[in-house]
């Protein structure tokens, strides 16, 4: 198969289209922020590769040191999305983008690949079925069913902090954790508030926007992270009638 593909660059950034979301006619301020904050990954190593038309069809990774996510290992990529939506399923594309990863990962001398999964695939998550024919293992799990897979060059693995184990937090009020790296986040935390505002509901949104803080999160995380009652649900963005299901727990 023979494709375009074309990676985002801090030259190309502000012209080319952020696979996602690419039905919006209107502005969308997702877009804005997702550029934003890719703006300021690019340097670190961060890939964003893309099939270059208006499509759903994209890799994103990045060096699991600089990686807005609560695992910690060496000398690893950590693989945040590998999407590809629509009619353009089928066509060699996962294979082409997982590829280039792979030899991205070992012209840099990288030990492996790594990204989040679960016991059962989950939305939000890049699909396990695929990347495990890839020689994806697991390597680490939590207690509520999630999965932290690699694929080892070297033998070494990564894993996660320790304080995603736990994965309570002391508050009870609906906490979400977030950053921008998505951009259907902008307006689903904005739809939430309102929610929460209009019914009363206690509620805390707090932004991930250091590394630092992403590192120390106390949950699974690939850009997003939910708890209730102190416990933590899922990584999954919230739609309304899935936030009422949390809430009569």
């Amino acid at each position: 198969m023979s494709a375009d593909f074309v990676n985002l660059t801090a030259e190309n950034l502000s012209n080319e289209h952020l696979c996602c979301i690419i039905r919006s006619r209107k502005f969308h301020p997702g877009i804005d922020a997702k550029r934003q904050w890719l703006s300021d990954r690019l340097n670190e190593g961060h890939v964003f590769r893309k099939l270059n038309e208006k499509a759903t069809v994209f890799i994103e990774y990045a060096p699991l040191e600089t990686a807005w996510v609560p695992i910690t290992g060496d000398n690893y990529y950590y693989l945040y999305c590998l999407w590809i939506s629509g009619n353009h399923k089928g066509k060699g594309y996962g294979k082409a983008l997982m590829e280039y990863c792979l030899a991205n990962a070992k012209a840099q001398g990288k030990s492996g690949i790594c990204m989040l999964g679960a016991k059962k695939q989950k939305s939000w998550l890049s699909d396990q079925s695929f990347i495990k024919k890839y020689g994806f293992e697991v390597v680490d799990t939590t207690d509520n069913g999630y999965e932290l897979l690699a694929l080892s060059f070297d033998g070494t693995t990564p894993k996660f902090a320790q304080q995603v184990k736990k994965s309570e937090i002391e508050s009870k009020a609906l906490t979400i954790y977030y950053d921008m790296q998505c951009p259907y986040i902008y307006q689903n935390i904005e739809t939430i508030k309102q929610y929460c505002e209009m019914n009363d509901i206690p509620a805390a949104f707090i932004q991930v926007d250091t590394l630092q803080k992403a590192k120390e999160l106390p949950c699974v995380f690939n850009n997003f992270g939910v708890f209730y009652q102190g416990k933590f649900e899922m990584v999954n963005l919230l739609d309304i009638a899935y936030l009422k299901r949390i809430l009569k727990k």
